[in-house]
Protein backbone atom coordinates (compact mmCIF):
# COMPACT_ATOMS: atom_id res chain seq x y z
CA UNK A 1 0.00 0.00 0.00
CA UNK A 2 1.27 3.13 -0.74
CA UNK A 3 1.48 6.10 1.78
CA UNK A 4 1.90 9.49 -0.39
CA UNK A 5 2.30 12.77 1.42
CA UNK A 6 2.23 16.61 -0.06
CA UNK A 7 3.81 19.09 2.08
CA UNK A 8 3.30 22.92 1.91
CA UNK A 9 5.02 25.67 3.74
CA UNK A 10 1.84 27.88 5.07
CA UNK A 11 2.45 31.41 3.41
CA UNK A 12 6.00 30.55 2.78
CA UNK A 13 7.61 34.15 1.84
CA UNK A 14 5.38 35.87 4.88
CA UNK A 15 6.25 33.13 7.33
CA UNK A 16 10.17 33.31 6.65
CA UNK A 17 9.82 37.19 6.80
CA UNK A 18 8.37 36.62 10.11
CA UNK A 19 11.09 35.26 11.13
CA UNK A 20 13.22 37.76 9.81
CA UNK A 21 10.96 40.02 11.73
CA UNK A 22 8.88 38.69 14.57
CA UNK A 23 7.05 42.21 14.74
CA UNK A 24 5.01 40.92 11.73
CA UNK A 25 3.64 38.39 13.86
CA UNK A 26 -0.24 37.92 13.42
CA UNK A 27 -0.51 41.48 11.49
CA UNK A 28 -1.86 42.01 7.85
CA UNK A 29 1.02 42.28 5.37
CA UNK A 30 2.05 41.59 2.18
CA UNK A 31 5.18 41.08 0.26
CA UNK A 32 5.80 42.26 -3.82
CA UNK A 33 4.28 45.40 -5.60
CA UNK A 34 4.67 49.23 -3.72
CA UNK A 35 3.45 51.02 -0.92
CA UNK A 36 2.05 53.37 -3.22
CA UNK A 37 -0.06 50.70 -5.20
CA UNK A 38 2.28 49.25 -8.30
CA UNK A 39 2.82 45.77 -9.11
CA UNK A 40 0.78 42.71 -7.50
CA UNK A 41 0.57 40.49 -3.89
CA UNK A 42 2.85 37.58 -4.59
CA UNK A 43 2.41 36.61 -0.63
CA UNK A 44 -0.02 37.33 2.10
CA UNK A 45 -0.05 37.14 5.75
CA UNK A 46 -3.27 35.10 7.11
CA UNK A 47 -4.31 38.08 9.10
CA UNK A 48 -4.56 39.81 5.72
CA UNK A 49 -6.04 36.75 4.04
CA UNK A 50 -8.87 37.51 6.48
CA UNK A 51 -9.46 40.91 5.09
CA UNK A 52 -9.97 39.48 1.33
CA UNK A 53 -5.95 40.03 0.38
CA UNK A 54 -4.93 36.78 -2.27
CA UNK A 55 -1.55 36.48 -4.01
CA UNK A 56 -1.73 37.62 -7.69
CA UNK A 57 -4.24 40.56 -6.51
CA UNK A 58 -3.22 44.19 -8.12
CA UNK A 59 -1.67 46.03 -5.07
CA UNK A 60 -3.45 49.26 -5.61
CA UNK A 61 -7.08 46.58 -5.07
CA UNK A 62 -5.09 45.29 -1.91
CA UNK A 63 -4.81 48.87 -0.26
CA UNK A 64 -8.10 49.82 -0.98
CA UNK A 65 -9.22 46.58 1.32
CA UNK A 66 -6.80 47.53 3.79
CA UNK A 67 -5.31 50.84 3.91
CA UNK A 68 -3.05 49.79 6.70
CA UNK A 69 -1.42 47.11 4.86
CA UNK A 70 1.95 46.36 5.54
CA UNK A 71 4.28 46.00 2.48
CA UNK A 72 7.46 44.21 2.57
CA UNK A 73 9.71 44.21 -0.14
CA UNK A 74 10.60 40.53 -0.49
CA UNK A 75 13.81 38.85 0.63
CA UNK A 76 14.15 36.18 -2.38
CA UNK A 77 17.95 35.12 -1.27
CA UNK A 78 16.56 34.01 2.40
CA UNK A 79 13.35 32.30 0.79
CA UNK A 80 15.95 30.41 -1.21
CA UNK A 81 17.64 29.23 1.72
CA UNK A 82 14.99 28.37 4.06
CA UNK A 83 13.82 26.26 0.83
CA UNK A 84 17.33 24.17 1.20
CA UNK A 85 16.57 23.65 4.50
CA UNK A 86 13.07 21.95 4.27
CA UNK A 87 14.25 19.76 1.70
CA UNK A 88 16.98 18.94 3.28
CA UNK A 89 14.79 17.91 6.41
CA UNK A 90 12.54 15.93 4.14
CA UNK A 91 15.18 14.01 2.49
CA UNK A 92 16.42 13.18 5.97
CA UNK A 93 12.73 11.54 6.32
CA UNK A 94 12.88 9.65 3.09
CA UNK A 95 15.30 10.03 0.06
CA UNK A 96 12.23 9.64 -2.07
CA UNK A 97 11.13 13.48 -1.99
CA UNK A 98 9.92 15.05 -5.32
CA UNK A 99 9.81 19.48 -4.84
CA UNK A 100 7.34 20.41 -6.86
CA UNK A 101 7.95 24.45 -6.06
CA UNK A 102 9.93 26.30 -3.51
CA UNK A 103 7.55 25.59 -0.77
CA UNK A 104 6.09 22.08 -1.24
CA UNK A 105 7.15 18.83 -2.13
CA UNK A 106 5.15 15.09 -2.32
CA UNK A 107 7.13 11.97 -0.69
CA UNK A 108 6.88 8.41 -0.94
CA UNK A 109 6.87 7.18 2.91
CA UNK A 110 5.46 3.84 2.18
CA UNK A 111 8.53 2.04 3.71
CA UNK A 112 8.30 3.76 6.53
CA UNK A 113 6.03 1.68 9.63
CA UNK A 114 4.37 4.39 11.09
CA UNK A 115 0.59 5.81 10.15
CA UNK A 116 0.44 9.20 7.53
CA UNK A 117 -1.27 10.84 10.31
CA UNK A 118 2.23 10.08 12.81
CA UNK A 119 4.44 10.48 10.26
CA UNK A 120 3.07 14.02 9.28
CA UNK A 121 2.83 15.62 13.07
CA UNK A 122 6.51 14.15 13.03
CA UNK A 123 7.85 16.21 10.09
CA UNK A 124 5.72 19.34 11.15
CA UNK A 125 7.55 19.25 14.13
CA UNK A 126 11.03 18.75 12.96
CA UNK A 127 10.47 21.63 10.36
CA UNK A 128 8.87 23.59 13.02
CA UNK A 129 11.40 23.37 15.46
CA UNK A 130 14.87 23.47 12.94
CA UNK A 131 13.46 25.95 10.74
CA UNK A 132 10.66 27.96 12.19
CA UNK A 133 8.25 27.33 9.38
CA UNK A 134 5.12 26.14 9.65
CA UNK A 135 3.45 23.73 7.61
CA UNK A 136 0.11 22.17 6.26
CA UNK A 137 0.53 18.32 5.21
CA UNK A 138 -2.27 16.25 2.88
CA UNK A 139 -2.07 12.18 3.29
CA UNK A 140 -3.09 9.85 0.78
CA UNK A 141 -2.60 6.49 -1.41
CA UNK A 142 -1.57 8.74 -4.31
CA UNK A 143 -0.06 12.38 -5.29
CA UNK A 144 -3.36 13.70 -6.89
CA UNK A 145 -5.25 13.02 -3.32
CA UNK A 146 -2.70 14.06 -1.25
CA UNK A 147 -2.39 17.27 -2.83
CA UNK A 148 -6.36 17.98 -2.90
CA UNK A 149 -6.41 16.50 1.08
CA UNK A 150 -3.59 19.61 1.71
CA UNK A 151 -5.75 22.57 0.31
CA UNK A 152 -8.83 21.08 1.69
CA UNK A 153 -7.32 21.00 5.12
CA UNK A 154 -6.03 24.89 4.70
CA UNK A 155 -9.51 26.01 3.40
CA UNK A 156 -11.46 25.73 6.46
CA UNK A 157 -8.70 27.79 7.74
CA UNK A 158 -10.03 31.15 9.42
CA UNK A 159 -7.39 32.78 11.68
CA UNK A 160 -4.66 35.26 11.72
CA UNK A 161 -2.22 32.43 12.50
CA UNK A 162 -0.58 29.48 9.59
CA UNK A 163 -2.99 26.61 9.54
CA UNK A 164 -0.57 24.03 10.04
CA UNK A 165 -2.97 21.40 8.99
CA UNK A 166 -3.05 17.67 8.52
CA UNK A 167 -5.61 15.63 6.67
CA UNK A 168 -5.57 11.86 5.83
CA UNK A 169 -7.30 10.30 3.69
CA UNK A 170 -7.28 6.56 3.88
CA UNK A 171 -7.38 4.05 1.31
CA UNK A 172 -10.52 3.26 0.10
CA UNK A 173 -12.30 6.52 0.89
CA UNK A 174 -10.70 8.38 -2.10
CA UNK A 175 -14.08 8.71 -4.33
CA UNK A 176 -15.98 9.77 -1.14
CA UNK A 177 -13.50 12.41 0.05
CA UNK A 178 -13.79 13.87 -3.58
CA UNK A 179 -17.32 13.59 -4.19
CA UNK A 180 -18.86 16.66 -2.63
CA UNK A 181 -15.38 18.94 -4.06
CA UNK A 182 -15.91 21.54 -6.51
CA UNK A 183 -14.76 20.84 -10.03
CA UNK A 184 -12.28 23.86 -9.36
CA UNK A 185 -10.23 21.72 -6.66
CA UNK A 186 -9.16 18.91 -9.34
CA UNK A 187 -6.37 19.29 -10.87
CA UNK A 188 -5.87 20.45 -14.91
CA UNK A 189 -9.56 22.31 -14.19
CA UNK A 190 -8.91 26.19 -15.38
CA UNK A 191 -11.45 29.25 -15.07
CA UNK A 192 -12.37 28.25 -18.48
CA UNK A 193 -12.84 23.96 -17.96
CA UNK A 194 -14.71 25.07 -14.85
CA UNK A 195 -16.95 27.43 -16.66
CA UNK A 196 -17.57 24.18 -19.46
CA UNK A 197 -18.40 22.19 -16.64
CA UNK A 198 -20.46 24.28 -15.20
CA UNK A 199 -22.89 25.38 -17.89
CA UNK A 200 -23.86 21.62 -18.49
CA UNK A 201 -24.33 21.42 -14.85
CA UNK A 202 -21.54 19.64 -13.35
CA UNK A 203 -20.70 21.55 -10.27
CA UNK A 204 -18.79 19.01 -7.80
CA UNK A 205 -16.32 16.24 -8.83
CA UNK A 206 -19.05 13.99 -7.85
CA UNK A 207 -21.13 14.92 -10.93
CA UNK A 208 -18.17 13.84 -12.94
CA UNK A 209 -17.43 10.49 -11.26
CA UNK A 210 -21.20 9.83 -12.26
CA UNK A 211 -21.16 10.78 -15.75
CA UNK A 212 -20.63 8.22 -18.48
CA UNK A 213 -17.37 8.45 -20.10
CA UNK A 214 -18.93 9.25 -23.70
CA UNK A 215 -21.14 12.01 -21.86
CA UNK A 216 -18.30 13.72 -20.49
CA UNK A 217 -15.91 13.00 -23.93
CA UNK A 218 -18.77 15.15 -25.59
CA UNK A 219 -17.95 18.15 -23.07
CA UNK A 220 -14.65 17.74 -22.74
CA UNK A 221 -12.90 15.62 -25.45
CA UNK A 222 -10.03 13.57 -25.33
CA UNK A 223 -9.16 15.04 -21.50
CA UNK A 224 -12.39 13.50 -20.39
CA UNK A 225 -10.69 10.16 -20.22
CA UNK A 226 -7.78 11.54 -17.47
CA UNK A 227 -10.31 13.77 -15.99
CA UNK A 228 -12.53 11.03 -15.54
CA UNK A 229 -9.78 8.82 -13.95
CA UNK A 230 -8.67 11.77 -11.55
CA UNK A 231 -12.57 12.46 -10.48
CA UNK A 232 -12.16 9.30 -8.86
CA UNK A 233 -9.12 9.58 -7.04
CA UNK A 234 -6.96 7.23 -9.39
CA UNK A 235 -3.26 8.21 -10.02
CA UNK A 236 -0.56 6.17 -10.72
CA UNK A 237 2.38 7.97 -10.84
CA UNK A 238 5.38 7.84 -8.86
CA UNK A 239 7.21 9.91 -6.88
CA UNK A 240 9.86 11.86 -8.97
CA UNK A 241 13.18 12.23 -6.72
CA UNK A 242 16.74 12.76 -7.44
CA UNK A 243 17.75 9.39 -9.23
CA UNK A 244 15.02 9.45 -11.56
CA UNK A 245 15.82 13.42 -12.60
CA UNK A 246 14.40 14.22 -16.36
CA UNK A 247 15.98 18.45 -15.92
CA UNK A 248 17.86 20.80 -14.31
CA UNK A 249 16.75 23.84 -14.26
CA UNK A 250 17.03 27.38 -11.88
CA UNK A 251 15.07 30.55 -12.54
CA UNK A 252 15.33 34.20 -10.58
CA UNK A 253 11.82 36.30 -10.23
CA UNK A 254 12.56 39.98 -9.55
CA UNK A 255 10.61 42.24 -7.47
CA UNK A 256 11.42 45.22 -10.15
CA UNK A 257 11.33 44.27 -13.73
CA UNK A 258 14.61 44.47 -15.34
CA UNK A 259 13.98 46.33 -18.81
CA UNK A 260 17.58 46.31 -19.61
CA UNK A 261 19.09 43.78 -22.12
CA UNK A 262 22.66 43.92 -20.74
CA UNK A 263 21.55 43.12 -17.49
CA UNK A 264 18.62 40.62 -18.36
CA UNK A 265 21.44 38.20 -20.14
CA UNK A 266 23.98 39.08 -17.45
CA UNK A 267 21.04 37.01 -15.16
CA UNK A 268 20.96 34.57 -18.28
CA UNK A 269 24.63 33.95 -17.92
CA UNK A 270 24.50 33.28 -14.08
CA UNK A 271 21.50 30.97 -14.61
CA UNK A 272 23.45 29.25 -17.06
CA UNK A 273 26.64 28.67 -14.83
CA UNK A 274 24.83 27.28 -11.73
CA UNK A 275 22.61 24.96 -14.17
CA UNK A 276 25.84 24.08 -15.50
CA UNK A 277 27.15 23.53 -12.48
CA UNK A 278 24.47 21.40 -10.89
CA UNK A 279 24.51 19.45 -14.01
CA UNK A 280 28.59 18.73 -13.48
CA UNK A 281 28.18 18.04 -10.11
CA UNK A 282 25.17 15.24 -10.96
CA UNK A 283 28.19 13.76 -13.95
CA UNK A 284 25.09 14.70 -16.77
CA UNK A 285 24.39 16.37 -19.73
CA UNK A 286 21.83 17.31 -22.09
CA UNK A 287 20.73 17.80 -25.35
CA UNK A 288 17.19 20.49 -25.09
CA UNK A 289 18.14 23.92 -23.47
CA UNK A 290 14.82 26.01 -22.33
CA UNK A 291 14.29 29.31 -21.44
CA UNK A 292 11.34 30.49 -19.42
CA UNK A 293 10.28 34.16 -19.14
CA UNK A 294 7.43 35.41 -17.70
CA UNK A 295 6.25 39.07 -18.64
CA UNK A 296 4.88 41.75 -16.06
CA UNK A 297 1.32 40.44 -16.77
CA UNK A 298 2.48 37.43 -15.60
CA UNK A 299 2.08 35.88 -19.19
CA UNK A 300 5.00 32.96 -19.04
CA UNK A 301 6.71 31.70 -22.22
CA UNK A 302 8.93 28.79 -23.24
CA UNK A 303 11.24 28.37 -25.61
CA UNK A 304 13.80 25.59 -26.02
CA UNK A 305 16.27 24.03 -28.88
CA UNK A 306 17.59 20.44 -28.91
CA UNK A 307 21.26 20.50 -29.51
CA UNK A 308 23.65 17.61 -32.12
CA UNK A 309 25.42 17.18 -28.89
CA UNK A 310 24.84 16.99 -24.90
CA UNK A 311 26.36 19.24 -22.95
CA UNK A 312 26.89 20.56 -19.34
CA UNK A 313 29.33 23.52 -20.62
CA UNK A 314 28.54 26.67 -19.05
CA UNK A 315 29.09 28.39 -22.42
CA UNK A 316 26.96 26.27 -24.55
CA UNK A 317 24.31 26.45 -22.34
CA UNK A 318 24.36 30.44 -21.99
CA UNK A 319 24.72 31.23 -25.55
CA UNK A 320 21.86 28.86 -26.56
CA UNK A 321 19.80 30.25 -23.91
CA UNK A 322 20.46 34.07 -24.61
CA UNK A 323 20.15 33.16 -28.72
CA UNK A 324 16.55 31.97 -27.71
CA UNK A 325 15.74 35.14 -25.62
CA UNK A 326 16.83 37.79 -28.41
CA UNK A 327 14.50 36.08 -30.67
CA UNK A 328 11.36 36.89 -27.63
CA UNK A 329 12.59 39.97 -26.81
CA UNK A 330 11.20 43.18 -27.47
CA UNK A 331 12.83 46.45 -26.28
CA UNK A 332 11.40 48.07 -23.20
CA UNK A 333 9.79 45.34 -22.00
CA UNK A 334 9.92 44.42 -18.60
CA UNK A 335 10.84 41.31 -17.54
CA UNK A 336 9.61 39.65 -13.60
CA UNK A 337 11.27 35.87 -14.36
CA UNK A 338 13.85 34.41 -15.95
CA UNK A 339 14.89 30.76 -16.07
CA UNK A 340 17.23 28.41 -17.59
CA UNK A 341 16.59 24.79 -18.20
CA UNK A 342 18.56 21.80 -19.27
CA UNK A 343 16.86 18.66 -19.96
CA UNK A 344 17.02 15.10 -22.26
CA UNK A 345 20.06 14.27 -19.86
CA UNK A 346 22.68 11.48 -20.03
CA UNK A 347 25.62 10.47 -18.38
CA UNK A 348 28.51 12.64 -18.73
CA UNK A 349 30.40 10.01 -20.57
CA UNK A 350 29.98 10.55 -24.07
CA UNK A 351 32.85 10.29 -26.44
CA UNK A 352 34.51 13.60 -27.44
CA UNK A 353 35.91 13.95 -31.27
CA UNK A 354 38.53 15.17 -32.27
CA UNK A 355 37.04 18.69 -32.80
CA UNK A 356 36.41 18.87 -28.98
CA UNK A 357 39.40 19.72 -27.77
CA UNK A 358 38.88 23.07 -26.78
CA UNK A 359 35.58 21.95 -25.19
CA UNK A 360 37.72 19.25 -23.54
CA UNK A 361 39.99 21.91 -22.01
CA UNK A 362 36.67 24.30 -20.39
CA UNK A 363 35.25 20.94 -19.26
CA UNK A 364 38.93 20.52 -17.41
CA UNK A 365 38.62 24.02 -15.89
CA UNK A 366 35.01 24.41 -14.91
CA UNK A 367 35.21 21.00 -13.45
CA UNK A 368 38.93 22.51 -11.03
CA UNK A 369 36.48 25.85 -10.26
CA UNK A 370 33.73 23.49 -9.34
CA UNK A 371 35.98 21.72 -6.93
CA UNK A 372 37.05 25.07 -5.49
CA UNK A 373 33.96 26.83 -4.87
CA UNK A 374 32.67 23.59 -2.92
CA UNK A 375 35.59 23.43 -0.46
CA UNK A 376 36.00 27.15 -0.11
CA UNK A 377 33.07 29.08 -1.12
CA UNK A 378 31.50 30.23 -4.28
CA UNK A 379 33.12 33.68 -4.37
CA UNK A 380 37.05 32.15 -4.59
CA UNK A 381 37.09 32.01 -7.63
CA UNK A 382 35.38 33.53 -11.07
CA UNK A 383 35.81 33.44 -14.71
CA UNK A 384 37.70 36.68 -16.44
CA UNK A 385 34.08 37.52 -17.68
CA UNK A 386 32.08 36.89 -14.61
CA UNK A 387 33.93 38.56 -11.96
CA UNK A 388 31.91 41.85 -10.98
CA UNK A 389 33.84 45.24 -10.39
CA UNK A 390 33.70 46.37 -7.12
Amino acid sequence: MRKILHVDIDAFFCSVEEILDPSLMGKAFATGGTSDGRGVVTSCSYAARLLGIRSALPMKKALCLCPDLIIVRGHYEYYSQYSKRVMNILRNITPLVEPISIDEAFLDVSDLLQEPKNIAIDIQTKIQKETGLPCSIGAASNKLVAKIATNIGKSDHRKPTAPMAIKVILVGHEVSFLKTLPTREMWGIGPKSEKILHDVGVETIGDIQCMPIEKLKKIMGSFAFILKKRALGIDDRPVEYDESVKSISNERTFFDHLIIKSEICSVIKNLSEKVGQRLRGRKLSGRTIRLKVRWPNFHTITRQLTLNQPTNHDSVIYSSAKGLFEKVWVEGNGVRLIGVGVSKLESDFHQLSLLDKNFEKEKMLLEAMDDLQERFGKRVIYKGSGRKNN
